[in-house]
């Protein structure tokens, strides 16, 4: 199918940022392949949307589906100019808290999904010599919270295998940006989270106020998601986009937090680095 418009392939469009993202580039008359997890959401959105977007039924976890959806993608459009990989969740809970399939889920969605959703495109972005990869991550994929670490790892493999990616593909005219935002007003610190099941006395302190600090500020978080969008589409018409785009005052407080530790830290031991080398 021949398209004359840019086509954007978005994960997770049911709700939240991808929402946002996907009724914005409808709006501003590109094309949209998006993705929910049930067959009901993706009929109802086709029915509403019929040449101007397309949707798919994708569960990110599941290595066949996706192999099976970009197969649909490839026979029937011609290329794919924007991939956006939105879908994940956020699990709150202090380490010790967390089991270890707790744990696995939320790589499987959030690293394991997405690496393979984007190994998936790049031969077809080599192939076209052109494509942005948008990785969404968080202020939380740059900066760790107590009672958020293991989404913070989730995130941090992710902004890890993305910052080495963009290295490798730069000069084959592929882009790649992470985008980094603070509290949004979604649906992420309400329904879409989960928490870790057990809960420990202990932590009450530290991972126990993170999660009361969550539910206190779902509905009221700083950032509008339909602003969120449109700073995204913003920098796909940039012929040098950033690597890492923060989104929300919170979020360049949390990268410069930790930019300023990290600077200090080096600072402070510098003479101690130095002292462990070889010396002839």
């Amino acid at each position: 199918m021949k398209i004359n418009k840019k086509i954007w392939f978005i994960t997770g469009i049911s709700s939240g940022l991808g929402k946002a993202l996907a009724e914005a580039v409808i709006e501003s008359g590109d094309f949209v392949i998006g993705t929910f997890r049930t067959q009901q959401q993706t009929d109802s959105f086709n029915r509403l949307h019929q040449e101007k977007a397309f949707a798919v039924t994708l569960d990110i976890t599941k290595t066949k589906e996706i192999e099976t959806v970009f197969n649909t993608i490839k026979n029937t459009f011609t290329n794919v100019d924007f991939l956006v990989n939105n879908a994940g969740y956020g699990l709150a809970g202090a380490i010790e808290e967390t089991s270890l399939k707790e744990v696995r889920d939320i790589f499987e969605a959030n690293f394991f999904g997405t690496l393979q959703v984007t190994q998936t495109f790049l031969p077809l972005f080599r192939q076209q010599k052109s494509g942005h990869i948008i990785q969404i991550s968080s202020h939380g994929g740059f900066k760790a919270f107590a009672g958020f670490g293991i989404y913070n790892a989730s995130k941090f493999a992710l902004e890890g295998f993305s910052e080495a990616l963009a290295t490798e593909i730069a000069p084959l005219g592929i882009k790649l940006t992470i985008v980094e935002p603070g509290p949004f007003r979604t649906n992420f610190a309400g329904n879409s989270l989960k928490q870790a099941k057990k809960i420990i006395d202990e932590y009450r302190p530290t991972a126990g106020i993170f999660r009361e600090k969550l539910s206190a500020v779902d509905g009221k978080q700083e950032g509008d998601p339909k602003k969120a969008a449109h700073a995204i589409i913003d920098i796909t018409k940039i012929e040098k986009p950033p690597l890492r785009l923060p989104l929300g005052k919170i979020a360049i407080v949390s990268l410069k937090t930790k930019i300023d530790n990290v600077k200090k830290d080096l600072e402070d031991y510098t003479a101690v680095a130095e002292s462990t080398i070889f010396h002839n």
